[in-house]
């Protein structure tokens, strides 16, 4: 590991410092440049840790425009040369969704990728139990965290709220297959404690959910005193209220990172990591059962997943919503491959113009 013990990098562990990112670091050109973790994205700075300190940089122009090099995002690891982020490490895992304000759009295309964070242990997905709550959101959520190789972990907030909150434990179970599901409340402390398991030392966790799901609320209970503002919840709609602008990475006082990020209004997708057949194992395990292997699930004979709606064993909400995300993610796969070949085509034609502008200088 780092041997800089004067910049305090020795204490770099206790971020998620490990081999993976040591190898790296050896491979720097400049002897200057020091390892950092991003632990605050502002507009046009980033907040890094040093292992001893926390001080303020900009990125670099070449990673900015993006001419090289991947840009910082939270919980990304970078080397930094003065007061400037020269490199982003190679990224463990990264959480991404679809750019804002294109889903649902045919003609927009959500083609950028907004990486929410990287170097990621583990992701709660947060609802609320007020008017927050939503299955087939959560079915989104699990989708998108599948889809970027992650594990998942569901928090039911504000169980105060309601006389039978497991009514709602067993709904989320009867959906996320495997994924463990834990219930906290304001008036019970020991909700928290299983929590504790993901806040080893070393590891990260961030949460998702819906803006006044109870996020910043979460971090603040399991520091133990207030390090994120909140806002109580809304009389007139029942529902917490949006308190998080900034995306900020909290070192817990029993070593684990807890990574704080604002509301999500559109869970859009990225790409197809095979994350829908995680999250809908039953309608997976019956589509190779289907009689025709492009079977669509909605008027083919011999079709198995169809039966199972028939016998009640898989509900038709829960099959419309899988059908759903797979339409969305076979066009974001069929765009991008028009992309592709798009781009391929203006560069055989920039090539073609070369040829014929050579062959008029002879």
């Amino acid at each position: 590991m780092i041997e800089k013990t004067d910049n305090g990098f020795t204490s770099l562990s206790v971020l998620g410092w490990d081999s993976h990112f040591q190898m790296h670091y050896k491979t720097a050109p400049d002897s200057r440049v020091f390892p950092a973790k991003v632990v605050g994205v502002h507009k046009n700075y980033f907040l890094i840790h040093q292992g001893n300190k926390e001080i303020l940089v900009r990125a670099a122009g070449k990673l900015t425009h993006k001419k090289e090099g991947l840009f910082p995002v939270i919980g990304d690891w970078v080397l930094v040369d003065g007061m400037v982020i020269s490199r982003v490490l190679p990224r463990k895992n990264a959480l991404s969704r679809g750019a804002a304000g294109t889903r649902g759009k045919q003609g927009l295309h959500p083609n950028k990728e907004q990486v929410i964070a990287a170097n990621i242990d583990t992701v709660f997905i947060v609802s609320g139990l007020d008017r927050d709550f939503n299955i087939r959101r959560i079915e989104r959520y699990l989708t998108l965290v599948y889809n970027s190789g992650l594990h998942p972990v569901i928090i039911l907030t504000k169980a105060d709220l309601h006389r039978e909150p497991d009514r709602f434990v067993h709904e989320v179970e009867g959906v996320a297959f495997g994924v463990p599901v834990h219930m906290v409340s304001a008036d019970d402390p020991g909700g928290l404690v299983p929590l504790d398991a993901y806040l080893s030392q070393g590891q990260t966790v961030t949460m998702i959910g819906s803006s006044g799901a109870g996020k910043s609320t979460l971090v603040n209970r399991l520091y133990g005193k207030t390090v994120q503002a909140t806002n109580a919840v809304s009389g007139a709609v029942g529902k917490g209220q949006h308190t998080t602008t900034n995306r900020s990475l909290i070192l817990m006082p029993r070593g684990g990172m807890v990574i704080d990020n604002p509301g999500i209004r559109e869970i859009g997708f990225w790409d197809d990591g095979g994350g829908l057949d995680v999250a809908f194992p039953e309608i997976e395990e019956r589509s190779g059962m289907c009689r025709f292997n492009d079977c669509t699930h909605t008027h083919e004979p011999g079709c198995r997943v169809r039966e199972g709606v028939a016998a009640g064993e898989i509900m038709q909400d829960r099959l419309d919503s899988y059908l759903k995300m797979k339409r969305e993610l076979a066009y974001l796969s069929d765009r991008r491959e028009k992309s592709a070949d798009r781009i391929e085509k203006e560069r055989w034609k920039e090539v073609a113009l070369k040829v014929k502008a050579m062959k008029k200088r002879r």
